[in-house]
C-alpha cells in the first residue's frame, strides 16, 4: 500500500468541489482517481513543492483506490520507474501525491471541462 491516508489540500478541495459541481460526479474518490490517471499521462515530473494536508477532505487508501487499489498502485510505480526514480515506500507516496495535486489542478484550471461529457473525451482522446 502507497500510503494509508489520502489527504488533500484545501486548494484541491476546493477545486474538486467546482468539478464535482461541473461533472455530477459525487465521490471524491472517482475524482481524483481520474485526475492521477491524467498527471500521469504527462511526460514530465510535477513540481517538487511541499504539499498542504490542511482540508478535512481524506479518505483511506483502499476508498481511493476501490477494488483496483493494486492497480493505481502499480501505475504509481511503473511511473516512477518511467521517470528514473526510485521505487520506495517513500517516493511513491511522494509522488503519488503530487500526482494527485497536479491532476486536480490540471482538471479544474483548464477550463474544458464543464460537464462529464468533457471528461471521457480526455479518456478516449
Amino acid at each position: 500500500m502507497i500510503i494509508k491516508q489520502v489527504r488533500l489540500s484545501q486548494q484541491a478541495k476546493d477545486q474538486l468541489s467546482r468539478l464535482k459541481g461541473k461533472t455530477g460526479i459525487k465521490n471524491w474518490n472517482i475524482l481524483c482517481r481520474w485526475a492521477l490517471c491524467y498527471s500521469l499521462a504527462e511526460k514530465t515530473l510535477p513540481t517538487d513543492i511541499p504539499l498542504a494536508s490542511d482540508s478535512n477532505l481524506e479518505m483511506s487508501w483502499y476508498t481511493f483506490g476501490g477494488e483496483y487499489y493494486e492497480v493505481y498502485e502499480a501505475l504509481v510505480k511503473a511511473w516512477c520507474i518511467s521517470m528514473g526514480l526510485e521505487t520506495d515506500d517513500e517516493t511513491v507516496s511522494k509522488y503519488f501525491r503530487l500526482n494527485l495535486e497536479r491532476g486536480i489542478s490540471y482538471l479544474c484550471g483548464t477550463g474544458f471541462i464543464k460537464s462529464i461529457d468533457d471528461l471521457l473525451h480526455l479518456a478516449v482522446k
